[in-house]
């Protein structure tokens, strides 16, 4: 019988400990100022991003589903145009695309890694597209393509090489939701290494509590290599405002608001130290699922760029794994207080909203089987491992149950 102990699948109490006084410092700092929207703690979080991710521009947003959208407003991407993107990510990823009137055109995943698949972008593009007589690339319902969304899912890099020569051959714009994958490093052929977010023309971080850097509520970031979208965007970000109340174009209310940005000042230090613990956490479930031989029944998550001599390989924003028995499960790890949750339930392709696209069950077949297989289990950077133990010995007894039964 196991030792009864509770495990939430996150628990932000101890990293508030530790940071109190400099958090509720500068909080008290803006609200001495009454300067809350946009101003010099904005600034600085941009630059330190910048410096962070070696990006040249950050333009602080209201939340990640806000930077998608402003990025393609900036892009002027809408009604007649399609993006191509995963099925197998938060709703924001699609929503946004449906938001400014394009429409989202999903293609399946990596079974191993569930991020966006090279070689699904590709047999769409070569065999339900064509190139008009003017040049521009259109899919068979005359929509032209304008833009790949890779998602870097869990904190794992996709294969942006793979992804960026497509985007390449075909001359699509490549558009990164970083939202879960902040810091998480991609290793070229080339020997050298890029992070998430800065390899396509755009790419986004969220930064909702639960992310590995989190505000205290929602916030969000863009970063991008070109000035002029930077310029574009930080327009965009302010109802198309340029000069005050003069409005060059319609864009949205997507501010980052100085509170947030003190907040995420304070934690952006702690987050490479945060990211190599969570990688701890991982290890440790990697050992006690091998010594216990539970590989053979759960699937652990991967990781391809390990030995590529990069600090943050995965970050690990979930830890997922999978198994045919994801359901029984988890009602087996609620029932002993563990927590845990199904990212995604369904992909978006079978989403309501979206069932005017046409897509039948079927069509992503890997996406269907990973929403009905895979599992996130309790990961922080304070996660102990004698938690850890009790989260394993739980999935070990319930293994033994079903196979005794």
């Amino acid at each position: 019988m196991l030792r009864a102990m509770r495990v939430p699948l996150l628990d932000l109490s101890e990293q508030y400990r530790a940071l109190a006084a400099p958090l509720r410092a500068e909080v008290e700092e803006i609200f001495a100022s009454q300067q809350f929207i946009l101003g010099p703690k904005v600034e600085a979080f941009e630059q330190a991003i910048c410096r962070y991710c070696h990006a040249p521009h950050a333009i602080g947003v209201s939340s990640g589903t806000d930077a998608l959208l402003a990025i393609l407003m900036a892009l002027e991407i809408g009604p007649g145009d399609a993006v191509i993107t995963t099925a197998y990510t938060f709703f924001a990823t699609a929503g946004c695309v449906a938001r400014v009137g394009a429409t989202p055109v999903f293609v399946d995943i990596d079974p191993v890694t569930y991020n966006i698949s090279p070689a699904a972008i590709e047999h769409y593009l070569a065999n339900q597209c064509r190139r008009r007589e003017d040049g521009l690339l259109v899919n068979q319902k005359g929509e032209i393509i304008r833009a790949l969304v890779p998602v870097h899912l869990f904190g794992l890099c996709c294969e942006m090489e793979a992804i960026l020569d497509i985007a390449h051959r075909y001359q699509l714009i490549v558009i990164e939701d970083a939202a879960q994958a902040i810091g998480a490093e991609y290793p070229r052929q080339n020997g050298t290494s890029a992070q998430a977010g800065t390899m396509g023309s755009a790419g986004y971080f969220s930064f909702y509590p639960s992310k590995n850097l989190g505000a205290a509520g929602d916030a969000g970031l863009i970063v991008c290599q070109d000035a002029s979208l930077a310029t574009k965007l930080r327009t965009c970000r302010q109802h198309g405002m340029e000069a005050r109340y003069f409005h060059h174009f319609v864009g949205g209310n997507f501010r980052l608001d100085e509170i947030q940005a003190a907040i995420l000042n304070v934690k952006l230090p702690f987050l490479n130290g945060w990211s190599a613990a969570r990688r701890s956490v991982a290890d440790i479930y990697r050992a006690e699922f091998g010594g216990r031989g539970l590989t053979t029944v759960i699937t652990l998550p991967a990781e391809p760029y390990r030995n590529r001599s990069l600090t943050n390989n995965h970050i690990y924003h979930q830890f997922v794994i999978r198994t045919p028995q994801r359901d029984a499960l988890r009602a087996y790890l609620t029932r002993k207080e563990i927590g845990s949750a199904i990212y995604y339930p369904l992909g978006l392709h079978e989403q309501e909203c979206f069932a005017h696209l046409g897509y039948q069950a079927g069509d992503l077949p890997e996406t269907e089987r990973a929403t009905r297989e895979t599992l996130a289990l309790p990961i922080y950077p304070e996660l102990t491992p004698a938690a850890q133990k009790f989260v394993v010995e739980a999935v070990e007894e319930f293994f033994q149950i079903a196979e005794a039964n």
